[in-house]
């Protein structure tokens, strides 16, 4: 494994020390790979997903737009389920750009955080 995932993983542990989520309120988990973006909603006292969506089918100009209507896209799922809301976990990502974008594109859905 390189020096730059074997990094990520350790933020991401010291993320997931101090966050977690359940049933009324699941972890939103943000993954971002080179070309695609995959979120999940997480049940972590049952080890559940609960709701999974990708940025595969969707058909948006740039990565950061589709990240975009990614997060709207897991927010309308969310709300039909009846979750409102949800903590965030980055995923040892920084906050910026692709991974910020999915969390706009959730609030803007109608998701709290």
């Amino acid at each position: 494994m390189s020096e730059k995932i074997e990094k990520r993983i350790k933020r991401h542990k010291r993320v997931r020390a101090k966050i977690s989520g359940s049933a009324k309120t699941p972890r939103l988990s943000v993954f971002r790979s080179s070309n695609h973006m995959y979120v999940q909603l997480v049940d972590d006292t049952k080890s559940k997903t609960l709701l999974s969506a990708n940025d595969i089918k969707i058909k948006a100009k740039g990565k950061i737009e589709s990240a975009k209507e990614l997060g709207k896209a897991i927010a309308k799922l969310a709300i039909e389920k009846k979750i409102e809301k949800v903590v965030f976990d980055r995923g040892g990502f920084q906050y910026h750009g692709r991974v910020k974008a999915v969390a706009e594109g959730a609030r803007e859905g109608g998701l709290k955080f």
